[in-house]
């Protein structure tokens, strides 16, 4: 049995990996996991929580190092922190499916902010922003669920391992420095639900946060700073403190490592809304479509949902069906499935006050509940069941085993391309997109520096 700890194993993982060492599709992957992580950027650069994150990270200091799809200039945690905050801010970026982590919100902001710092390529960007995601989404998929169930956010948690990971990486230290940067960064991971009480906007924090926490971390494992060996295993370290006694396996973070890429299971999002409604979305929109029943037509809806997945989406059930505000909404399944019957999309335009304020949306949600099912894949999968009753007393139902974007069912290139294109267009003119494109499509293709590329994502005044 291998004695060196798992942050050790990750660290000669990491420190060895070289842009070669990347098969083929793990980079076409992590182009296009970037390019949805940039678009998404830019559709959100104007919210209001933009302006708000912009406001406060501006009032710590000045710096020099870009922000996407701004012309903000910032040092180099605080443009990692408002980056991870305009990736995530719609809740319409990927996610790693088994560990349920927005691996690229933290993965993404890291290896821009570090790889700038230390003055490297774009295609050593790339390899850290590859070895970010896989390390994020391995730790994560070691809890197999369980930080959901004790009330941890794991895109902060788990990000910050990977985010970590790049950031020393970038930093140019050796598996032992890689190692010591995830010690020192799991007294940082940080993020609890409790967002999901009221809609808070802590949640569009948490990635921004793993990714400014890498910085530090590194920057603390360059002097070789102590951490604790066994961050991941020891009697207080992250598992055993965040799962409540909960299983967890080791061998999910080192198994395989270079030859079974998680980073090609991440999912691209369809939807701006948490990942476990997706599911109830198709098949409402599917049975409308097909059956071509009206919002006035619904007696009733009952879904099927596994009971952590629930927790997010469904409870308490009667604020679900009302939503406090336009976050709130992203996690209710209710009102997802109130904007599907009546307007047959769930679009980003669902999610704006008039939408929240639309009483069409509000009737049905009140038809709707839920219940366990039995059947359900998660956390593999995120699944969904409905059943449809008409006022008729017709009765009808759709089951979506497997979500959309998931590795059985994943969005082709095309989708992600469109997806970003449509993001784009909300923002910018044609020749911005276009910018904008290639220079995430050619990530690492020629010898561009890291700070080009950034530049090359970020917006005038």
């Amino acid at each position: 049995m291998h004695s060196m700890t798992l942050a050790g194993r990750l660290g000669e993982f990491a420190a060895a990996t070289r842009f070669e060492d990347l098969p083929p599709a793990v980079v076409e992957q992590a182009r296009h996991l970037a390019l949805d992580a940039v678009g998404l950027a830019f559709c959100a650069a104007d919210e209001p929580f933009a302006r708000r994150a912009r406001e406060a990270v501006a009032a710590l200091g000045a710096g020099d190092q870009p922000v996407l799809a701004l012309p903000d200039r910032l040092p180099a945690r605080d443009a990692a922190l408002l980056n991870g905050v305009l990736v995530h801010g719609h809740d319409f970026d990927d996610t790693h499916i088994g560990s349920i982590v927005h691996v690229s919100a933290s993965a993404l902001p890291a290896s821009i902010a570090a790889a700038i710092a230390a003055g490297r390529s774009a295609r050593e960007l790339l390899v850290a922003y590859a070895l970010a995601i896989e390390v994020s989404a391995r730790v994560g998929l070691a809890a197999h669920g369980g930080f959901h169930d004790a009330g941890f956010h794991p895109t902060g948690v788990a990000g910050a391992f990977g985010a970590a990971v790049a950031a020393a990486k970038l930093a140019g230290l050796d598996a032992a420095g890689i190692a010591g940067a995830q010690q020192i960064v799991g007294s940082m991971a940080s993020g609890i639900l409790e967002f999901l009480e009221d809609g808070a906007w802590t949640k569009r924090l948490h990635p921004g946060w793993a990714a400014s926490s890498a910085l530090t971390a590194a920057a603390f494992a360059r002097v070789n700073w102590p951490g604790p060996a066994k961050v991941y295993e020891g009697r207080y370290g992250l598992y055993a403190t965040h799962l409540a006694d909960r299983s967890w396996d080791p061998d999910a973070l080192v198994a395989d490592l270079g030859t079974r890429w998680e980073l090609l299971t991440t999912g691209v999002k369809p939807y701006p809304s948490c990942h476990f409604s997706h599911g109830f979305a198709d098949a409402l929109l599917d049975l409308r479509a097909s059956v071509g029943f009206t919002a006035d037509d619904v007696e009733h809806i009952r879904c099927l949902i596994h009971p952590t997945a629930a927790a997010a989406v469904f409870e308490p059930l009667e604020r679900k069906r009302r939503p406090r505000d336009l976050y709130d909404a992203k996690f209710s399944v209710p009102y997802i499935a109130g904007a599907c019957l009546t307007r047959g999309r769930l679009t980003l335009a669902e999610f704006t006050d008039a939408a929240l304020a639309d009483p069409a949306i509000h009737a049905v949600a009140a038809r709707v509940d839920y219940a366990d099912d039995p059947d359900s894949r998660f956390p593999d999968a995120y699944s969904a069941a409905v059943e449809v009753t008409l006022r008729d007393g017709r009765r009808f139902t759709r089951r979506e085993p497997v979500n959309r974007g998931h590795a059985e069912r994943p969005l082709s290139a095309a989708d992600v391309e469109a997806k970003f294109a449509g993001n784009m267009a909300l923002v910018v003119d044609t020749a911005t997109a276009a910018r904008v494109r290639s220079a995430v499509l050619g990530l690492g293709a020629d010898e561009r520096s890291a700070l080009e590329f950034a530049e090359a994502c970020t917006r005038p005044s």
